[in-house]
């Protein structure tokens, strides 16, 4: 029987409570609304299924952006990949008697997103003529298309002209636009269809579009191709004051990534959800979102974190999906930041919320690096090494892609061990041996073979890694890393335990490696962030990871002196996810008010207007940043929540409980579906 159906185990209390109790605390919390919108300091919200990604605009009817999740192109900044866009394909144009609505003639316009439905609403007027409600999804049983549902109310007698739009981005060249009638005894499929070429071709990218129309409604459809970038598909209906008319359009989109004929399967995907009908797309499509926020956390006593935490949660679910082998970039489908590529950010910072939640969406993650072993591997034999040595920035190829002006690409190895990091927690969690086999100790095999060949041994007879980047990015070409030496450890270890879990003989060079690998302390006893470090100011957290993800340090003495020295170094224009870490390890140390005031910190003064999404930064404007939701979510359950990953599973140790909340409930833990409840 699901937990759902019947009363909860709260596993940090071992007490119950009902459904019913629990269905009360979620109501609250789920609808983030754009208040006094300003079109010149506008950063949209995205609706994403995993695959696709609309990025939503102030404009009516209109999208920003129209993202594909793991295809690239090489265009752009510093002569590598980046992510693609798709064809705009659910835009629209309304004419009201005539003259064109616009930002500069509607009034009321307003925009909130419900996170439980992943359902964004527009609504505005148009002078005394019409109101408008406009709705919007990226479907989420159906990977590659999406549904707007649009309500017009006549304020008098007027005539409208609604438009489907398909408009190609500049990326897009050679352009080819279609229409075509399919006419079917029992129902007439219009379809209007692009098709374009990336920049070098590399792939055809492709989408299309469909009216749904009430039953028995049948109206005359004019198409124009005003120019290769641009065609439409619209209709006129006249109505009577007060008179309410609804109509729905359906699209897909998908490249060459996925499928060899884009151009069909487009129009085969449309086909299908035009035939399905509205009300079967919008069940199916709330299902799954339903069945995704059976794993939610619910915070009593503040709306405000409730809501802010949903969003961190919404954003990493509608960035990811299950059953797939692609990854997640610090931007998601938000947009084109960092060229959709990924880095660490996934394994370190937004895996660990999802792999507690939603472990069939971390298994995909895993996926997308497992299927890049081979260009790892031959990644590791172009530096001189052995084993798997990760890119920096990884694209659909898994070659380093990142510009070669940044030194992070040959230097930033610390990829490598947060890769076979990663592997292992996933086991941990899921106990799933079988993978384990084929996949998890595969991977950690070739990690540790890397950093066994990566060390070199120095006259101390201990093992040091000379010449990298650091996690703290602005450490460039030192020696003995923090982060980079803790990890090289963790994970060698890891690979010996999962080789024992499989009754296979451990290669004795990791653990020989594993326990002589420096970890360098100052004067005062402080954990040196790296050989030649001297008290400068640093970007992000990297020695206090050695307390956490990492189990390094584990005397609470020497992780509150490290906190209390590298908290003072962080910059002020450092990324949201340093100041998540350093809550996390504040309320591991029993600080409430210290962990608190960190965990604000760590992602408010990075909200953009309207709907508060997260940059980077404090002031930025590069939203949005998964990477920092994952890294918020972290100080929420690893830090008062009391969660932890290890061989037992997803344990509770000690949680924390803010002092103006009430209560924390995290459902839906685990393989198990665990819940706990903190008060």
């Amino acid at each position: 029987m699901s937990y759902r159906k019947c009363a909860l185990l709260l596993v940090g209390l071992f007490t119950t409570i009902s459904y019913q109790q629990i269905l009360a605390q979620t109501k609250e919390g789920w609808i983030i609304e754009a208040k006094n919108i300003d079109p010149n300091n506008y950063y949209g919200i995205t609706l994403g299924n995993g695959i696709i990604g609309l990025v939503s605009s102030p404009e009516p009817l209109k999208v920003k952006d129209v993202v594909l999740n793991g295809a690239f192109d090489r265009y752009g900044r510093g002569r590598v990949s980046n992510i693609l866009k798709g064809f705009n394909f659910v835009n629209m144009i309304l004419d009201v008697d005539g003259q064109r609505i616009s930002r500069a003639n509607i009034t009321a316009f307003t925009q909130s997103l419900d996170m439980e439905k992943a359902i964004l609403q527009t609504t505005f007027k148009h002078g005394n003529k019409i109101s408008v409600k406009h709705e919007m999804m990226a479907l989420r049983h159906l990977p590659y298309s999406s549904l707007v549902s649009i309500e017009i109310t006549a304020l008098q007698d007027v005539e409208i002209t609604p438009a489907s739009v398909i408009e190609a981005p500049e990326i897009l060249h050679n352009v080819r636009n279609y229409y075509a009638l399919i006419d079917r005894p029992h129902v007439k499929i219009p379809l209007l269809s692009s098709v374009g070429q990336s920049p070098t071709g590399k792939h055809t990218v492709a989408a299309s579009n469909s009216f749904i129309f009430a039953d028995h409604e049948n109206p005359t459809l004019i198409h124009e191709d005003w120019d290769y970038g641009m065609h439409l598909l619209k209709f006129k209906k006249q109505l009577k004051k007060g008179q309410k008319y609804t109509f729905h359009i359906v699209g897909s989109v998908c490249s060459t990534e996925d499928f060899e004929d884009p151009h069909n399967e487009a129009e085969r995907l449309t086909i299908y959800a035009m035939l399905e009908g509205k009300d079967r797309l919008l069940q199916r499509h709330s299902a799954a979102w339903k069945a995704l926020w059976e794993s939610d956390i619910i915070i009593e006593g503040d709306v405000v974190a409730q809501r802010d935490v949903r969003s961190a949660l919404y954003h990493l679910y509608s960035f990811s999906r299950a059953g797939t082998s692609y990854s997640l970039s610090p931007m998601g489908l938000s947009g084109l930041g960092y060229n959709g590529h990924v880095f660490w950010d996934t394994e370190l910072w937004m895996y660990p919320p999802l792999l507690v939640l939603q472990p069939e969406i971390a298994k995909s993650l895993l996926e997308y690096r497992f299927q890049r072993l081979k260009a790892a591997k031959k990644n590791a034999f172009s530096h001189g090494y052995k084993g798997a040595m990760f890119p920096w920035e990884s694209d659909d190829t898994g070659q380093e892609s990142t510009p070669v002006w940044a030194l992070t690409g040959p230097f930033q190895h610390h990829i490598t061990g947060c890769v076979g990091w990663a592997f292992w927690k996933y086991y941990q969690v899921t106990k799933d041996k079988n993978w384990l086999e084929e996949r998890g100790y595969p991977m950690l095999k070739e990690v540790a073979d890397f950093w066994a060949s990566r060390v070199e041994k120095g006259y101390d007879g201990k093992y040091h890694i000379n010449n990298v980047v650091a996690a703290d990015e602005w450490a460039e070409n030192v020696d003995d890393d923090a982060f980079t030496n803790g990890i090289a450890i963790e994970v060698l270890r890891y690979a010996t335990q999962a080789a024992q879990v499989l009754g296979i003989t451990p290669d004795p060079t990791w653990t020989e490696v594993a326990d002589n690998i420096v970890i360098l302390s100052m004067k005062d006893g402080v954990t040196r962030e790296h050989a030649t470090y001297n008290g400068e100011v640093i970007k992000q957290a990297d020695v206090n990871l050695l307390s956490y993800p990492l189990h390094i340090i584990r005397e609470p003495q020497q992780i509150e002196k490290d906190l209390k020295y590298y908290e003072q170094k962080m910059a002020p224009d450092g990324p949201a996810m340093a100041h998540a870490i350093l809550s996390l390890l504040y309320a591991r140390m029993g600080n409430s008010e210290k962990a608190y005031s960190l965990f604000v910190k760590g992602y408010k003064p990075n909200e953009v207007p309207p709907f508060g999404v997260m940059a980077e930064t404090a002031g930025g404007t590069n939203p949005y940043f998964a990477t920092g939701a994952g890294g918020m979510l972290q100080a929420l359950m690893f830090g008062f929540g009391g969660l932890e990953i290890t061989d037992k599973g997803v344990e509770q140790i000690k949680p924390l409980l803010p002092k103006s909340w009430k209560s924390i409930t995290i459902k839906g833990v685990g393989v198990e579906d665990k819940v706990y409840q903190i008060k």
